[in-house]
């Protein structure tokens, strides 16, 4: 929790402060990458930092992060901590690390903020960063302990074992282990981090959802072509390069999207290559032998560009209680209503649990027809591909 002598300092100076977050990411980002290169050529996305996707993300978990200190000073705002940690510790980052960010951040600050930034408005703001980080290392620490690595050493080469072209522009891969040993343990709807290495050296790393369930000896993920440089670097080296017996290097398995234990009614709401996580899901219940009652939905542009979508016809079809329900916004598909998802006619359960994944507009509909609807925020859960630009509004 915040002193008692920095809470009324960081209350006071939050709005100047969060007002200027971009500007002060943005020097940010430019004085780390100018002192450590390194880490945008290895570690961040090249593509994030060109959109600015990371730089609005950066700020959104500041600014949400000293705000939750303040409106509920005894309770530290977990959920949004866990995701971050989970992609952290998939990228293998390490408590040092944080030291560089905040000798960037805190020029950055200064820069920006000018004579504003007392000793005292410094001390307040240095002591909310340090909350923040100390609860991110040591959340990482426990995951990294979880999946018995030290520190940041996630990473394993790993064979391509199989290649499927799902649709035009979707490919799915079978990746297994170089010693023969089945593929570590997961949780359905987690994801790993794939690193490549580019024609000008850099390598650069992006995460996948596990699209099968546990269980098996190889893990299944499924790579759409992402278009434009530098956004779709890996995913389009995938495309083109990932033949099988090429070898790939892979972190374990990280995502705090997993479904949850008992046997209380599911709703699993997807669009595009969101329905990567949810296959797992569905995977996982169809061979465990769930009698949950369990509500899919799915929206895409059409069915042919619908990945796995045989699949997901036969895994629902497959559970006693499951109904699928799906969109296209291309019309013709006798199984499907045309045009944007719409949960709000649904005849739910009480109790759902409903877990989201895809494009933001589609998440944030999905998620106030359900708030509408009765469900409770807490039974609501995402997954964002990419910088979680949803930081502070929904955690």
């Amino acid at each position: 929790m915040l002193s008692e002598q920095a809470a009324p300092v960081v209350r006071a100076t939050l709005p100047a402060v969060g007002g200027a977050l971009d500007e002060i990411t943005e020097r940010f980002y430019a004085g780390l990458f100018a002192a450590r290169p390194e880490l945008l050529r290895d570690l961040f996305n090249r593509g994030n930092q060109a959109t600015g996707d990371q730089r609005k993300a950066l700020a959104g978990s500041i600014a949400a992060f000293a705000g939750a200190l303040l409106a509920s000073p005894d309770t530290r705002p977990d959920v949004m901590l866990a995701r971050i940690a989970h992609k952290h510790a998939s990228l293998g980052v390490t408590s040092e690390q944080y030291k560089v960010v905040h000798e960037h951040l805190f020029a950055a600050i200064v820069a920006v903020l000018g004579e504003a930034v007392t000793p005292e408005v410094a001390r307040a703001w240095d002591e909310v960063y340090w909350l923040m980080a100390n609860a991110l290392i040591a959340l990482e620490a426990r995951l990294y302990q979880e999946r018995g690595v030290a520190e940041g050493a996630v990473w394993q080469p790993m064979e391509i074992a199989g290649r499927r072209e799902e649709t035009a522009d979707t490919v799915s891969f079978t990746l297994r282990r170089l010693d023969g040993r089945p593929a570590a343990a997961f949780r359905p709807g987690q994801y790993v981090s794939v690193q490549v290495t580019l024609p000008d050296g850099a390598r650069q790393i992006r995460q996948y959802s596990l699209s099968a369930a546990p269980g098996r000896p190889e893990w299944r993920i499924t790579v759409k072509r992402v278009e434009g440089d530098p956004a779709g670097e890996v995913s389009s080296w995938l495309h083109a390069h990932g033949r099988v017996g090429e070898q790939v290097t892979v972190s374990a398995p990280f995502g705090d999207l997993v479904l949850p234990e008992g046997d209380g009614p599911l709703l699993l709401a997807s669009a595009g290559i969101g329905s990567t996580p949810m296959l797992a899901m569905l995977d996982h219940l169809v061979t465990t032998g769930t009698s949950r009652p369990v509500t899919v939905v799915h929206a895409d542009r059409s069915p042919a560009g619908h990945a796995h979508r045989e699949e997901l016809l036969r895994l629902v079809d497959a559970l006693p209680h499951g109904t699928l329900h799906l969109w296209y916004e291309e019309p013709g598909a006798t199984d499907a209503a045309q045009g944007r998802a719409d949960v709000s006619a649904l005849d739910l359960p009480e109790g759902v649990t409903a877990y989201l994944c895809g494009p933001l507009p589609f998440m944030r509909t999905v998620r106030g027809d359900l708030l509408a609807h009765g469900v409770a925020a807490s039974d609501v859960h995402y997954e964002v591909f990419g910088p979680d630009l949803w930081l502070g509004t929904t955690a």
